[in-house]
């Protein structure tokens, strides 16, 4: 029983410490994060995910919410969805992450997210594309 605890205890330590090493992990984490926000329409906890550009184009969680559930209904509320490639360039500066979506009207669409590392070394997303009836062509 003492080495169960000291193993899951140890998997809790080393898994946000490998987490943060690999940044297409951590881009993934941060996407699922904000398509959990918006599945739950909470405007705040999606608006902490964009990154400063965003935040200076769209000012207020609320004006930024309804954009994305106007202009980006595929990742707003998604039916399924999968990652799918990735890159990382400038040693992890930047984060492409490919994302294959099957709308809530079984349309199928390819968002690209650009995530940008911050000067305080997390991650935002800077910007993100979508592609309707797409396949992956990689990134």
């Amino acid at each position: 029983m003492r080495a169960l605890s000291l193993a899951v205890t140890l998997c809790l330590i080393l898994v946000p410490e490998a987490r943060a090493e690999d940044p297409v992990l951590t881009a993934q984490t941060l996407i699922q994060g904000q398509i959990e926000a918006f599945l739950h329409n909470d405007a705040e906890a999606a608006y902490s995910f964009a990154a400063p550009g965003i935040k200076a184009l769209f000012p207020d969680k609320d004006i930024f919410f309804a954009m994305v559930k106007k202009s980006y209904q595929p990742v707003y509320h998604p039916g399924n969805y999968a990652f799918g490639k990735s890159r990382a360039i400038d040693n992890g500066a930047v984060v492409y992450q490919e994302m294959l979506i099957t709308g809530t009207d079984d349309k199928d669409w390819t968002a690209i997210y650009q995530i940008l590392r911050q000067p305080d070394g997390s991650y935002k997303i800077g910007s993100v594309q979508v592609l309707p009836n797409t396949t992956s062509k990689g990134i």
